[in-house]
Parts: C-alpha cells; sequence; structure tokens
C-alpha cells in the first residue's frame, strides 16, 4: 500500500478521478491532493461537483470505459441481460431524480448487489446523494492510488 503522496499532477490525478475536471485542476496544485479532496469537493460550487461525478461511467456501462473502470466494474462478469437492463433503467430514474450521476464505490461487489444499492439509495434526498455520491468519488480514487 503506498503512502498517501504529497503531490500528483493533473494526469495522475485524472486517471485517480477517471477524467480531466475543475476538481483535478484544483487538486493538483496542493500539497496532500487526496488527503484534501474530500473538503475541496465539499467547498466546491455544485456545478463543479456535478462535473467531477460525470466523469465517471455509468454502473453497468459496457462501452467506452477506461481500463481501470472495467475492472473495477467487473466487466464481462455479470453479463446477466436482465441485470444490466435494470441498471439501465435504474441509472436513468437516478438522473432524472437527482440531475447527477450516481457514483457508487464498488469494490468488486457483484452488480446485483449494486443494484440493490442503487435501489436504496434512490429514496434518499438529493442533498444526501450528492454527498454519498462524492465520497465515493474520493474513495475510488483511494482505492486506486493504493492498487497502483
Amino acid at each position: 500500500m503506498h503512502d498517501l503522496p504529497r503531490q500528483l499532477s493533473e494526469d495522475e490525478l485524472a486517471e485517480l478521478f477517471e477524467g480531466h475536471t475543475r476538481v483535478v485542476e484544483q487538486l493538483a496544485q496542493l500539497e496532500d491532493p487526496l488527503g484534501q479532496a474530500r473538503k475541496v469537493l465539499a467547498d466546491a460550487p455544485e456545478d463543479v461537483q456535478i462535473e467531477a461525478l460525470a466523469t465517471h461511467p455509468r454502473i453497468g456501462q459496457r462501452v467506452n470505459l477506461s481500463e481501470v473502470a472495467a475492472r473495477e466494474q467487473g466487466a464481462g462478469a455479470d453479463e446477466d441481460p436482465a441485470l444490466l437492463a435494470a441498471l439501465v433503467k435504474l441509472n436513468k430514474s437516478y438522473e432524472e431524480k437527482f440531475g447527477f450521476r450516481f457514483v457508487v464505490f464498488v469494490d468488486g461487489r457483484p452488480r446485483a448487489e449494486v443494484l440493490s444499492v442503487l435501489r436504496q439509495r434512490l429514496q434518499n434526498s438529493r442533498d444526501e446523494e450528492l454527498a454519498a455520491g462524492l465520497d465515493d468519488l474520493v474513495a475510488i480514487a483511494f482505492d486506486r492510488w493504493r492498487k497502483r
């Protein structure tokens, strides 16, 4: 396991956060970017927070996945068409309800379990969901750093 880095480049952070965003740009300027990520995201305007969430692929997405995201989501593992259709439908419902992408720290869980999490989180308030998505976004970045 790696210690938290004191400094990371914008490209390194973009790999951890699944894309170049204003948050990634800001974190690249800071010492201890991963340690400060939750605070930076919490203090960011909502449009910046939503931009950060939007870089992550949808759960169950099968195309245009980074190699890391495909591994994390177990692409090719749970290819049950009914399960994938349910994920597509619930992702759409989630985005319509909250106005941003569902982000969850999968951590190797099967898609059926993630589907259950998505159903549960659809019951939350928008504020709860935005906070949960941002928290999971940082958890994903930490996990990616540890696995490098």
